[in-house]
């Protein structure tokens, strides 16, 4: 006689026991948090510990979940971002709570990048209005802007005219501004609505007098005008790259993102008429991000200038107009190879 089975109790029992097995999800962390933390040091310590459960990827400003937890925990509180050991253990209101229990469920569970949560962004000490209409600065050409560079050929005291390619939220074109103060500075993106962020910040920043902003595609809104040197940040993700991005990037406009199959379609023809706007002793910098071996094979003979950065490996490269001969820059692409067919025995 066979054994009477209990499937249902055992399966009932099995899912209680992963039930009790399985922490809490983020929102529901973060609602008891909200009733039972008193201080900051409650929450970060927090922030910290799902940010890595959940494996939140940080690539927008902050680079470590302690970094941006202590971030978003000061900026929900209204404090200065530079001084946490004052208030670690000051004692929170009700209202407080719930200010960073919601910063932190949309950062840490809907990986909305935190810059979009405050509404800005810092490049060096200098900070940007931003939302979901541009892409978070992160540029390393910002870094450049602050060192010298007369090792690349290019003094300050000669520098008239600046032009910013694909500017977004104009962070560049405004350091260009600050950096050259008697430059005259143009700015060029395809987006509409990128260029009402950047008006904003070119506003707050009090560079409208010298600082234009241009709508159109690259180099479509440009005359003959020609600059002592050009910044370009232009989409550079390429498309096997686009399709594995992390869900915090995926909140960003993709246009100013996706650069082609190989990442370089807006590259190119930055190449293509550079030399037509550069004065003769002027100067490219352009940031290419992971798509620096793709350029490389695709201009062999252009000699780039890989400028040493905070990255691990440079990706922003430097161009003297006299290197941007047409042979050089315009240098189609190579016919992708094809899979060799097997032999036949």
């Amino acid at each position: 006689m066979a054994r009477p089975s209990t499937p249902a109790p055992r399966a009932a029992a099995r899912r209680a026991a992963a039930a009790r097995g399985r922490p809490p999800g983020v929102r529901a962390c973060l609602r008891e948090a909200a009733t039972r933390f008193a201080t900051p040091r409650d929450f970060i310590r927090l922030a910290v510990s799902l940010a890595e459960r959940e494996g939140v990827f940080f690539g927008h400003g902050s680079s470590s979940a302690w970094d941006e937890a202590v971030y978003l925990v000061l900026r929900a509180l209204d404090l200065p971002p530079d001084r946490l050991e004052p208030f670690l253990d000051a004692r929170l209101l009700a209202h407080e709570r719930r200010r960073i229990v919601a910063l932190l469920a949309r950062r840490i569970e809907d990986r909305v990048p935190a810059a979009y949560l405050t509404g800005e962004a810092w490049l060096g000490d200098v900070r940007f209005r931003v939302d979901s209409r541009v892409i978070v600065p992160r540029s390393f050409i910002a870094e450049l802007l602050r060192e010298d560079l007369t090792p690349l050929g290019l003094e300050d005291e000669r520098v008239g005219r600046v032009l910013d390619l694909c500017t977004g939220s104009g962070c560049l074109a405004i350091l260009a501004a600050l950096r050259f103060p008697h430059a005259q500075v143009d700015a060029v993106d395809l987006s509409a609505q990128a260029l009402e962020v950047a008006a904003v910040n070119v506003s707050e920043h009090g560079v409208d007098d010298r600082v234009r902003l241009l709508q159109g595609d690259v180099w479509g809104p440009l005359s003959a005008t020609r600059y002592d040197l050009i910044l370009a940040n232009p989409p550079y993700v390429d498309a096997p790259a686009m399709d594995r991005l992390p869900r915090e990037y995926r909140h960003e406009p993709a246009l100013a993102l996706a650069g082609g199959e190989d990442g370089l379609d807006i590259v190119r023809r930055i190449l293509e008429h550079a030399p037509a706007h550069l004065q003769p002793a002027g100067l490219l910098l352009m940031e290419v991000g992971h798509s620096r071996p793709a350029l490389e094979a695709a201009f062999p003979r252009l000699p780039l200038i890989w400028v040493e950065t905070s990255a691990e490996v440079s990706s922003v490269c430097a161009i003297r107009r006299e290197d941007l001969a047409p042979a050089n820059a315009a240098r189609p692409r190579p016919a992708p190879l094809r899979p060799r067919q097997p032999r036949s025995t």
